[in-house]
């Protein structure tokens, strides 16, 4: 039933019933469809042209979601939840947001078919909590002690589908060592990994190959002069926050001269106040000094004279990290500057926590760059959360088909009108493999029939239940046991992507009315 009336009491149109529904998921399809094909080991960049004409050329959900400036409210929740999966887990937006696009056009379908959508709102949430449960239980293999050779298979897993993949075991052990340098136990005993610690710097020039990783934090900014040392050892380094140029008056004091050879007594002494400041510093025995104002070119020459290094207009955020990685006090490390590509870099090296790393990537162009750094920090964060959460699953559509199956007999055993919804969940968690297959130009039909007949028997026969990891080898076009073959994700980002993708469709199929209200003319009219 649907009415789209002009309703006398409301300035504006209003749809409501099924209409609205297909509107909905229309548009979720279509965000959807945007990004599946980049899913997966094979998966295809987009290239994306903004309004001034700039291009991002990237594989990442996220970053691809954001870019697109989508109008559709519902459409909108669906942007919002790959972000949301980016900030939660780093990795996975793709997936989440096909999962989601799919849950609804199924539950579209239902509705069609007269059955109401609280129904099937329970039975998703019902799924969901079982998936989520089964997931904790029986598919995740715990990674005690871990070695790094799991935690480069998560990294080699996510970076699989980014530009880096054919090198990726050079990066995943970059990846791999830049997380574990940052590791640090907070006040409550807990071991942390801040990826804000690792500071990623870009360079042209060189190979991808030449990237490395820097034990120390880099500032991508040069010597405040040239004539200042290109290098300090031991260094002792003053972090500041106020500006080293002449000292102005306040605004609003007035000074009422008699004699013109006052004048000049007032400005020598502006002048010699913020001499005196940096003969302060100096002699506190400071030699590299970092501000994240100005300094003075007359200011310049007492710290050349002194042989010290200045660095000025330092992001407040760099500061941040290098007062943490320094420990602040009084340590003996050095500062060098070198020359990466065109840019001058000043590196602060030896720090005395090291909880500050920095990885320098080198490439051909800007694009490549970027597309590097986006696959990084998914790498990176992805490591992190395997670190955390010690448990990891299988990947390549090994988790989607074990639900799959195991909530398809869960549903026959419900005698209740959920019972319908959570068959069509089991249906929809299908899509990522049938989504890798296509991606990689196999027969998903096939595939996928086969990967399903494996957890049959994975969760029918006792002992058969190590084919629960079995999952789709994308480059040869088979079935294998993805445990073994080192495709493995946190099991954290599997849990996330149901639950979000759950709630994400939730909430737009809840919609059932839609009132788009008429702007007022500016004027009043009336």
């Amino acid at each position: 039933m649907s009415i789209s009336a002009q309703n006398p009491d409301i300035s504006g149109e209003r749809q409501s019933g099924q209409d609205v529904r297909t509107q909905n998921v229309m548009a979720c399809q279509a965000v959807s469809n945007i990004v599946k094909t980049s899913l997966g080991p094979v998966g295809l960049d987009k290239m994306l042209v903004d309004d001034i004409g700039d291009v991002t050329i990237t594989n990442d959900g996220a970053t691809i979601l954001r870019m697109l400036e989508v109008e559709h409210p519902a459409a909108k929740v669906l942007v919002e939840l790959a972000e949301l999966q980016d900030r939660e887990v780093g990795d996975g937006t793709t997936s989440v947001v096909i999962v989601a696009a799919e849950l609804l056009k199924r539950a579209n379908d239902l509705v069609r078919n007269k059955i109401h959508p609280t129904s099937i709102i329970s039975g998703y949430r019902l799924a969901m909590r079982e998936a989520c449960k089964y997931i904790e239980e029986k598919l995740v293999t715990k990674v005690e002690k871990l070695g790094k050779a799991p935690l480069i298979n998560c990294a080699k897993t996510s970076m699989s589908s980014k530009l880096i993949s054919g090198d990726s075991d050079f990066f995943a052990n970059l990846a791999v060592d830049a997380v574990l340098s940052v590791k640090m136990t907070n006040q409550r005993g807990e071991i942390k990994y801040p990826i804000k610690g690792i500071n990623i710097l870009k360079a042209h020039g060189q190979s991808a190959k030449d990237s490395y990783l820097l034990n120390g934090y880099a500032l991508n900014t040069g010597r405040a002069a040239q004539g200042m040392p290109l290098r300090v050892s031991p260094a002792k380094i003053a972090c500041l926050d106020f500006n080293l140029q002449k000292t102005k008056m306040q605004l609003g004091v007035q000074v009422v001269v008699n004699d013109p050879r006052e004048l000049e007594k007032i400005r020598q002494r502006e002048a010699d106040m913020t001499k005196e400041r940096i003969e302060k510093l100096l002699k506190a025995g400071a030699n590299v000094i970092l501000t994240t104002k100005g300094i003075d070119d007359m200011a310049l020459k007492y710290f050349v004279e002194a042989g010290a290094i200045a660095v000025r207009r330092v992001r407040k955020e760099d500061m941040r990290h290098v007062a943490k990685a320094t420990g602040a006090t009084l340590i003996l490390n050095e500062v060098v500057e070198e020359r990466i590509a065109d840019d001058d870099v000043v590196l602060i090296k030896g720090t005395k926590t090291s909880s500050a790393v920095s990885v320098i990537l080198r490439g051909a162009n800007d694009y490549m760059l970027d597309e590097m750094e986006r696959a990084l920090h998914d790498s990176l964060c992805i490591v992190k959360r395997t670190l955390e959460s010690n448990t990891v699953v299988a990947g390549g559509g090994a988790v989607e088909s074990a639900l799959s199956v195991y909530l398809e007999h869960l549903a026959t055993t419900l005698g209740s009108r959920e019972q319908l919804a959570i068959a069509e969940f089991a249906d929809a968690l299908l899509i990522i493999p049938k989504v890798l297959a296509v991606n990689a130009a196999k027969d998903a039909t096939e595939l996928v029939a086969k990967l399903r007949a494996y957890h049959h028997t994975a969760q029918s026969k006792a002992d058969k239940k190590h084919y629960s990891s079995m999952g789709l080898d994308l480059v040869n076009g088979t079935i294998r046991n993805n445990l073994e073959a080192g495709v493995i994700e946190p099991a954290m980002s599997k849990v996330k992507i149901i639950q979000f993708a759950t709630e994400a469709a939730i909430t737009i199929l809840r919609i059932d009315d839609m009132i788009k209200l008429v702007k007022e003319d500016g004027q009043g009219d009336e």
